[in-house]
């Protein structure tokens, strides 16, 4: 449909309105810049539009004019109004004014331009500015404190390196690789939740045999004899990304060690078309109404800070893979009292 300026049928019906009045409006409307213009009376009515501004709105002319306009028009203010469109959609309109009188009548001409992209783009960039401060600032606070401990053993290492026995010299050594070891991890971390958020290309996925991660995973462990006991078949093989199984692994088995207690079990066997990777332990278990924030991002549940460093990333790095590999991560109370963690990934 056309501007409805130039049908003298429908116009001539308005009062207050002419023949010279629509060269009048048309001439505004021909001049500005914006997509859209409605022109409204002092009751909020609108009285005329272009064709740009029936797309913009969603609504034919038909349907515009006589009806009510459902914002204010104040001349000399720019304002932002948010549409909802007759199919459901919403649009962010940025709207100028000015008033004009013509044949004697005053109008309001509203001159509207779709921001919508620009919104949504300003809020994702408000939103990456947000989630890289909360980065820069936990990785600051858990970084802390592991690095501190590391210069202070160090210091005591070299200042009293000659008047130390073996014995002593050895544990000092153990405790710095213990601390830069979580180092390594937290940083891990870290670095895997920013390649989440860059949304690259993902991996190829392939065929992974689940023993042979669960046997790598346990060498990176300093454990005593007994304290993670493995149940899973040497034959059972997953289709995924074998760094990304590695990881989600890890992180189930770093939560185990920092919140459980001993023994760790994991079990993976086959169900339903899947491999299904439990990792379980007999700590306190998980507090009740924690349990549905457990796999959120940088949530840690507060009775169990005291514990054990951490970003409250491991778990939601764990289901973010695990849903792009096709299978899933959830929480249940163990058997055994403590907490099982569970992880569901395709076979081959």
């Amino acid at each position: 449909m056309g501007d409805v300026l130039g049908e003298d049928e429908r116009d001539s019906e308005q009062p207050g309105f002419t023949a010279g009045a629509e060269g009048n409006i048309s001439r505004l409307i021909v001049a500005a810049s914006a997509d859209g213009i409605v022109a409204v009376d002092d009751q909020g009515v609108i009285r005329v539009c272009n064709q740009a501004a029936e797309e913009l709105l969603a609504r034919p002319a038909a349907e515009l004019i006589g009806a009510p306009f459902g914002f204010p028009v104040v001349a000399g203010r720019a304002a932002e109004i948010e549409l909802m469109l007759p199919g459901g959609g919403e649009r962010v309109v940025e709207m100028r004014a000015t008033t004009t009188t013509l044949e004697g009548q005053r109008l309001h001409i509203a001159a509207l331009r779709d921001v919508t992209h620009r919104k949504k783009a300003e809020r994702e960039l408000q939103a990456a500015l947000e989630h890289q401060n909360v980065i820069v600032a936990i990785a600051a606070h858990e970084l802390h404190n592991p690095l501190a401990a590391i210069s202070v053993l160090a210091h005591v290492l070299q200042d009293q390196h000659d008047t130390m026995t073996l014995a002593q010299r050895a544990r000092i050594i153990d405790q710095i690789a213990e601390r830069t070891a979580r180092l390594q991890l937290l940083v891990r971390k870290l670095l895997t939740a920013s390649s989440i958020d860059a949304a690259g290309v993902r991996p190829v996925p392939g065929r992974v045999p689940v023993l042979e991660i669960i046997v790598e995973q346990l060498a990176d462990i300093n454990t005593k004899p007994g304290e993670i006991q493995v149940s899973c078949s040497p034959g059972l093989t997953i289709i995924t990304d074998r760094a990304e199984f590695s990881m989600m692994l890890a992180n189930y088995l770093d939560n185990a060690l920092a919140y459980g207690e001993p023994a760790i079990e994991i079990q993976a066997a086959e169900r339903e078309g899947y491999a299904e990777i439990r990792v379980a332990d007999h700590g306190p278990g998980v507090p009740v109404p924690f349990i549905p924030r457990l796999f959120e991002r940088f949530t840690r549940a507060p009775e169990m800070e005291h514990k054990a460093e951490g970003t409250g990333l491991g778990l939601w790095i764990v289901r973010t893979f695990a849903h792009a590999n096709g299978g899933d991560a959830w929480y249940e109370p163990s058997r055994t009292g403590g907490s099982c963690f569970c992880l569901r990934l395709p076979l081959t």
